[in-house]
């Protein structure tokens, strides 16, 4: 099998690693913007769950419209999403895989004790059953346990 890759373009990883830290001990979420497959810019968003923001996070419709406008404006695409799992490793759960849509790059990172850790990708099965585990280019998986099996 092919795994898929979304490249980080400068900076975007320190971003992402940034509103991790600056939301804890909550999840932070946000969206990926480029083009063919290199992240440019991120987009950070407003996490509006009513299910407690420390375990979870949603991405409203009108948020995901202001994504794709940013996106727009950047003249890139929406690649994906990104978010945190405070005191969590960087690996999907079944409330991510419940909420994932196709072709999107989802990148989370950990933050343990407020200080943002491992980062990782991951892409929904073209069944919808599972992620696959991605590569970051040039930020490898830093999850030492992302070979495991993930929500299959």
């Amino acid at each position: 099998m092919h795994r898929r890759q979304t490249q980080l373009g400068p900076g975007i990883s320190a971003a992402i690693r940034r509103h991790g830290e600056e939301t804890f001990p909550h999840e932070c979420c946000g969206a990926l913007i480029g083009t063919d497959g290199l992240v440019t810019a991120t987009a950070p968003l407003p996490n509006t769950t009513e299910e407690g923001l420390r375990r979870r996070f949603l991405v409203r419709p009108s948020d995901y419209r202001l994504a794709e406008e940013r996106a727009a404006q950047l003249r890139g695409e929406l690649l994906g999403f990104y978010h945190s799992h405070p005191d969590h490793p960087a690996r999907p759960s079944q409330y991510d895989l419940d909420h994932a849509w196709p072709t999107f790059a989802y990148v989370i990172v950990s933050v343990m004790a407020g200080a943002a850790a491992d980062m990782t990708v991951w892409f929904l099965s073209e069944d919808r059953s599972c992620f696959d585990e991605g590569t970051l280019h040039g930020d490898e998986n830093s999850d030492p346990h992302s070979t495991a099996p993930v929500y299959r």
